[in-house]
């Protein structure tokens, strides 16, 4: 049996400018939701977009959209490996020179597709170029 690959998300909380990268075994077991938003689970967070009026401003104003545009993914989707070169880089700032932890497990998966922890430099490097 071949071991499930962990999506990575991003969670944006316009409102408390809050950014957060989470597993998606995070996002179903863990309170990061409620740590991000305040509320329990996505059911709730959907509720939230539907109805908080200063949340549901944040989130235009943020992302440049109208109202009628506003759904679970402004604030909810898989993140990019430009965002994670962001978080790597944000870590460089905090801790210093190579090697980093890796944040993840050793394989996961992004928008663009599987990514492999790269020990020597501390990053995620594509599966297609990885082979």
């Amino acid at each position: 049996m071949k071991n499930q690959i962990d999506t990575i998300y991003i969670l944006e909380n316009p409102e408390k400018n809050i950014i957060k990268f989470a597993t998606g075994y995070q996002l179903k077991y863990e309170d990061t939701i409620k740590d991000v938003f305040g509320v329990a689970c996505l059911n709730d967070l959907e509720m939230m977009i539907q109805f908080n009026k200063p949340f549901q401003e944040s989130i235009c104003n943020s992302k440049k959209i109208s109202l009628n545009h506003i759904s679970l993914n402004q604030v909810i989707r898989i993140a990019s490996k430009n965002e994670l070169i962001q978080l790597r880089n944000q870590l460089l700032e905090k801790l210093g020179n190579l090697p980093l932890p890796r944040p993840f497990d050793s394989t996961i998966k992004l928008q663009e597709g599987i990514f492999h922890w790269d020990e020597a430099n501390s990053s995620y490097i594509s599966e297609q170029l990885g082979a």
